[in-house]
């Protein structure tokens, strides 16, 4: 198990900056995810780690080392790319074998560790195979146990299950996570899957442009986004957003669409007719007779329940998360829930918190 700390990370190719100052702290043993759309920077920012990159500027220390100038195979950290990366002309054995060679591991330690790892994995009966008589499934798992036997102090996950069918994706995951908790060693992982972001780490760090916009533990970040921008990244489908502005002394909003909402969770700072954006996830929108008209365009049947989209009456496209079937017609009627609205300010796009009531401040007493 190893500590990791990423202080004041900048890195540009020529005068494109691709991460802005980015600072991390990883606890021992600990599975961090890292998600962000496209370009943000996370997978830059998982080859500067391990090394295959060379910051322009600042430190990645591991247990109290400095390692960002350090060749990669002097960082004790092992990777598992996307594409696998094997050795076609290699046995699975070798596969796994090979780096420990290359450290000048003695024959009996190194059968120890690749068996050993192949046991974990369930690789045993494929250890004299090559990579091209492997499913995608098995080549993963021996991606996996070639960085299992170094007995690494980082583990770097650059989008491992991204090459797999759904159903693969699903069983792969569950032994991702249980070979973390086993081995207890610090890990970054890398994904565009909202369900791995949301199910694989003990945190979550949202990246957008290069810079940390958010990190917390996975369902803070679902319930409390800290802005627009990560309310509208993390959820499938996506968070709603509804133009809007303050009314009744800050403890409601009135959507441009027409529906005033009262907060359940307290009121706002700013005075009336101060513009923000209400946040809300389709599944928190209700069909209810006396709400807002919406024009259905189109219905995604997932079984259980169903995605309904359309569009209000004035033009704001809309997603609404129902249990069971949809209900008959070209419209529909739909209120939002108050007590699951998020509120942002319109400028900044950062989230709005409510004002903490009298009753639940600590009154401190200063004496003279």
């Amino acid at each position: 198990m190893a500590n990791l700390i990423i202080d004041g990370l900048h890195k540009s190719f020529g005068s494109t900056r691709v991460l802005n100052g980015v600072d991390l702290a990883l606890d021992s043993g600990e599975m961090l995810v890292i998600v962000g759309a496209s370009g943000c920077g996370k997978s830059t920012l998982l080859r500067l780690v391990a090394g295959l990159e060379t910051p322009t500027s600042g430190r990645i220390t591991l247990d109290g080392r400095d390692v960002a100038q350090l060749d990669p195979s002097k960082r004790d950290i092992a990777m598992v790319f996307q594409n696998y990366a094997l050795y076609p002309h290699m046995s699975v054995f070798d596969n796994m074998a090979y780096g420990l060679r290359i450290r000048g591991m003695s024959r009996d330690e190194i059968r120890k560790r690749v068996e050993d790892g192949a046991a974990i994995l369930g690789l045993q009966p494929l250890l004299a195979r090559r990579p091209r008589q492997l499913s995608g499934g098995q080549r993963q798992r021996v991606a996996m146990g070639r960085a299992i036997v170094r007995e690494p102090k980082v583990f770097l996950f650059d989008e491992p299950l991204s090459n797999l069918d759904a159903a693969l994706r699903v069983q792969m995951r569950a032994e991702i996570r249980r070979l973390q908790r086993r081995m207890r060693v610090t890990s970054l992982y890398v994904t565009h899957d909202q369900v791995e972001a949301m199910t694989l780490g003990d945190r979550l760090l949202v990246m957008h442009k290069g810079v940390v916009v958010q990190l917390a533990t996975p369902m803070e970040v679902f319930e409390r986004p800290a802005n627009q921008y990560v309310a509208g990244f993390i959820g499938a489908p996506a968070m709603n957003f509804f133009p809007a502005e303050l009314v009744l002394g800050g403890t409601a909003a009135r959507l441009e669409a027409g529906q005033t909402v009262p907060f359940a969770d307290g009121r706002r700072e700013g005075a009336d007719r101060r513009k923000i954006m209400v946040g809300v996830r389709p599944e928190h929108l209700a069909l209810d007779t006396a709400g807002m008209t919406l024009s259905v365009d189109l219905i995604e049947p997932l079984g259980s329940e169903t995605v309904i989209i359309g569009r209000l009456e004035n033009g704001e496209l809309v997603s609404v998360k129902v249990a069971g079937a949809a209900p008959p017609g070209e419209t529909v009627a739909v209120s939002v829930l108050p007590d699951r609205v998020h509120v942002f300010d319109l400028d900044s796009g950062l989230r709005i918190e409510p004002v903490p009531s009298r009753t639940n401040q600590t009154r401190i007493f200063t004496s003279v």
